[in-house]
């Protein structure tokens, strides 16, 4: 079976890629896995180290051709404040609960969890819930690459 064994960030690619294999936040931090692209590729994914994968992101086969990652849609919450203090209070509180959280220029997303929507409606945010890609932040340790989505 063909293996992947590197990644290439969305930013170092152009073209098209061979196949496109669809993964929820979770599937995109791995290493190694066995998976099936959407047009029946099928390949061992097989990295030096774990690594979070992005959507845009490739994985490149051991004969050249590029895997797109395509960042599944997932149950999240979107979370909207008055102004960018009450968003920085709220963010700081899941912080403080070690929630993955998505930054975004005027809201967060989680994932969908009524605890933590209640929480956040109890300081004064709106709870919107939606169906979307989840590209939480990774941490001050995560040795990830950064994404220049404009809408983060």
């Amino acid at each position: 079976m063909m293996r992947a064994t590197s990644m290439k960030p969305a930013s170092a690619w152009t073209g098209a890629a061979a196949d496109r294999v669809v993964l929820d936040h979770g599937d995109r931090h791995c290493r190694r896995a066995t998976l099936t692209a959407a047009n029946g590729l099928a390949f061992v994914l097989d990295l030096p180290t774990a690594m979070r994968l992005h959507g845009g992101d490739a994985l490149v086969l051991e004969d050249g051709r590029l895997v797109e990652v395509v960042a599944a849609p997932e149950a999240l919450l979107e979370i909207r404040c008055a102004d960018p203090r009450h968003l920085a209070r709220v963010a700081w509180h899941f912080g403080n609960r070690h929630v993955p959280v998505e930054v975004r220029s005027d809201a967060l997303r989680i994932r969908r969890d009524h605890v933590l929507a209640d929480l956040a409606q109890k300081l004064g945010a709106r709870v919107v819930p939606l169906e979307a890609p989840f590209e939480p932040e990774g941490g001050a340790y995560d040795g990830g690459h950064q994404h220049g989505d404009p809408q983060h």
